[in-house]
């Protein structure tokens, strides 16, 4: 597995990003994830994208994370804001998403971001089930989704 920074908008995102949001539609019945997001939130130092190509090197799987600092949808300062995390079908259960998470940590530890945060939602049950064993407990909604009853969200402290 390779895992490759990429811009917001490179094809590869692109594709996965539409997908993710296909699922999310199925998943939740809203046209998916309505959150703002600009390709210039991915940027170094205040972001990154990662996908992941397989063996044949196709896009397999992919996450992101922005920098937020303390706004009115409940952020602080320091935070690192998970987005987009997501694995096509055809490759799951192989934990890419655990490995994509690692190096979203990683690398938002190195950007100086004091925890990751994440919101995600009732009918995603995996989700929960690999930030909680991952270390992230929940925490004080925020975001876009934060008045909604599905809305989880968990955080984590970043160490040095």
């Amino acid at each position: 597995m390779n895992i490759r920074r990429v811009s917001f908008d490179h094809p590869d995102a692109v594709k996965l990003n539409d997908e993710v949001q296909a699922e999310y539609h199925v998943r939740y019945g809203d046209g998916g994830d309505a959150t703002s997001l600009d390709p210039t939130d991915f940027e170094p130092p205040n972001g990154v994208y990662f996908i992941a190509y397989d063996e044949n090197d196709s896009p397999v799987a992919t996450g992101g994370w922005r920098a937020q600092d303390t706004n009115g949808e409940g952020n602080l300062d320091g935070d690192a804001e998970v987005k987009r995390m997501y694995v096509v079908e055809a490759a799951r259960g192989r934990g890419l998403a655990r490995r994509i998470l690692a190096a979203l940590e990683e690398d938002a530890r190195a950007a100086g971001r004091l925890r990751m945060v994440l919101e995600t939602g009732t009918k995603q049950p995996e989700a929960i089930a690999l930030y909680t064993s991952s270390g992230y407990e929940p925490c004080e909604k925020f975001g876009y989704y934060r008045s909604y009853e599905s809305s989880r969200c968990f955080a984590k402290r970043l160490g040095s």
